[in-house]
């Protein structure tokens, strides 16, 4: 009864314009509140996550889905080139799909430079005072294993043993919101509209449906719970693949 009664009356919040909280807003507060139960469940012996058992506030997904291309990435990371941390950061993001706080989660551990691969186990969220907690990842599924581009892991080595991390070391100490400000400073320089940190998930899902990859595949490379959100979060980006799709079909009936 009592986190009922919480999520009513975190709903029932003003700002101090008198304005409702966004569901988008609502949203990240049960994430990250349902982020660390989930890890008092497994390690601290919580009996169940109560977030998850009241079922979701707001959602998530209440904004539209935005996102760069391929070229209007390339624009924006040509103006990060000669500020590492902030480069490497970018550029395993938008590579790879991860959140946020799967991103400053990172240690040299989790990668497997020998096979190209990134092992996705934990998860960075943000407490009273913004005081960083490591934790679980969001979900079962998100505990996943991505295969890496060669250059991806050649440049991230290269950083490793460039700053002389250390194994456990985190591979990026910045806040959420330093980051989004230095996002902010590099997308003014490249004269690029502006997006989200997690629209850089978005902008690597959009590339792979350009490149033709299965929902399957890009909901297992995103960690995604269900197939299902990931065909409800980027349905509107598959309309010209059925395009490509019925011009071969044309095609292939001509050759006959």
């Amino acid at each position: 009864t009592d986190i009922f009664e919480w999520q009513r009356e975190i709903q029932s919040l003003t700002t101090q314009n008198g304005k409702s909280f966004s569901k988008s807003y609502l949203g990240t507060i049960h994430n990250q509140l349902s982020a660390m139960l989930n890890h008092a469940v497994r390690y601290y012996g919580l009996k169940w996550n109560v977030a998850s058992k009241a079922g979701n506030m707001g959602s998530a997904r209440d904004r539209n889905v935005d996102f760069w291309t391929q070229k209007e990435y390339q624009k924006f990371i040509e103006q990060v080139a000669d500020k590492p941390q902030s480069y490497y950061g970018f550029e395993i993001l938008y590579w790879c799909g991860l959140r946020i706080g799967e991103l400053l989660a990172l240690t040299p551990k989790d990668f497997d430079f020998e096979n190209n691969l990134l092992h996705i186990t934990r998860n960075m969220v943000y407490i009273q005072n913004y005081k960083p907690m490591i934790t679980t990842p969001k979900t079962e599924k998100s505990k996943r294993t991505i295969t890496l581009p060669k250059f991806l892991v050649d440049i991230v080595k290269n950083y490793i043993q460039k700053d002389f991390i250390t194994s456990h070391d985190l591979l990026f100490e910045v806040s959420p919101t330093v980051l989004f400000n230095k996002l902010k400073h590099y997308i003014k320089l490249a004269g690029l509209k502006t997006i989200r940190i997690h629209d850089f998930r978005h902008s690597h899902a959009s590339l792979l449906i350009e490149q033709g990859y299965s929902p399957l595949m890009i909901a297992e490379r995103l960690g995604h719970e269900k197939i299902e959100t990931t065909l409800k979060t980027y349905s509107h980006l598959y309309p010209n693949k059925q395009n490509e799709l019925a011009e071969k079909l044309q095609q292939l009936h001509q050759n006959i």
